[in-house]
């Protein structure tokens, strides 16, 4: 029996220049393996700058892309796969786009009725200088993942953080500052438009930050969620609604914050790549209800395929309708 991928070249689009790039060269190397696992050509491309002249010249069937942050994540590489006409998995250029863009993000969401926390933009100066909004608050990047150069201000800080005016920020001149939400750090991985489940994240460091997401033993991932049966229903339906509110295809994650004793649910930002690493929280979900990494990797190839016409690759079991969640 031939394997679900034999006769297909993915080219595995991994690295890239952008601060999150040693998780994406993980991210790529599990699913370029995943990819030779199910019978296909595997070109595994370290995204840099030429990359259109790379894929130009390897001319592959279908892209993977496992690049996190700027540039790989918010619609450029999108544009220039658009440009090549070659297939590609995950967002397409606006959804992308929009999604990076935590500022522009919050406006769609908040129009479509999705509950996403107050604050704004401000000059990374005037936060550095006085305290924008009330303390409890938090300071991040406009167009940044992986929780990189998050700030959380609490209640009684005499000062602000001054890492924002460090000459070691490449950031952005702006940065959102939000309300702090006390409570539960939730996670729902959506796929084809249908929550998947909800993940409660227990950080091992101060909050869930870059070496909680990554770090071995860094964070504690309880699936499902110990919260209430309503809770779970509200985290899915508004991981859902933000999915389709920013137009995402393929699989999504969205970040939550739940405040277990006000009831209070927001929606921080939706990942249109996510992570695929050993401890990352998509294929955890997967796992957690039925569907293996492999078949999750299938899945989301299969998905850019079908977008582009070129029909379903496999018609076997192994095939998307039988592991969608």
């Amino acid at each position: 029996m031939s394997l679900p991928l034999s006769g297909h070249h993915v080219a595995v689009l991994l690295g890239g220049p952008s601060s999150e790039r040693e998780v994406s060269l993980v991210s790529g190397r599990e699913c370029a393996d995943a990819l030779e696992r199910l019978g296909a050509k595997v070109s595994r491309v370290d995204a840099g700058r030429d990359v259109a002249q790379v894929l130009a010249q390897l001319k592959p069937d279908v892209c993977f892309n496992a690049l996190h942050g700027e540039w790989g994540e918010d619609g450029c590489v999108q544009g220039v796969l658009e440009t090549l006409q070659v297939p590609y998995t995950h967002c397409g250029v606006l959804a992308s786009a929009l999604a990076m863009d935590k500022a522009k993000a919050k406006a769609v969401l908040a129009a479509a009725g999705v509950t996403v926390p107050g604050g704004g933009l401000f000059n990374r100066f005037d936060v550095a200088a006085r305290h924008v909004i009330e303390p409890p608050y938090v300071v991040k990047p406009n167009a940044e993942g992986s929780s990189v150069g998050v700030f959380i201000v609490h209640e009684g800080a005499n000062t602000p953080p001054q890492e924002v005016v460090a000459p070691s920020w490449t950031f952005g001149e702006e940065v959102m500052v939000e309300p702090y939400v006390r409570g539960l750090e939730l996670a729902v991985g959506v796929m084809d438009g249908k929550a998947m489940t909800v993940t409660e994240i227990v950080p091992k460091t101060a909050f869930y930050d870059y070496e909680a997401k990554y770090g071995a033993g860094g964070s504690e991932h309880v699936v499902p969620a110990r919260i209430p049966p309503q809770a779970i229903e509200k985290a899915k339906k508004l991981s859902e609604m933000a999915h389709a509110a920013l137009g995402c295809r393929g699989v999504t994650r969205s970040d939550l914050r739940y405040d277990d004793i006000n009831d209070i649910m927001v929606l921080l930002e939706v990942n249109t790549q996510p992570g695929m690493t050993p401890t990352s929280l998509v294929p955890e979900q997967a796992a957690a209800q039925g569907v293996g990494f492999d078949q999750l990797v299938l899945w989301i190839t299969e998905d850019a395929y079908a977008r582009s016409g070129a029909g379903r690759i496999a018609s076997s079991g192994e095939a998307s309708g039988q592991v969608a969640p």
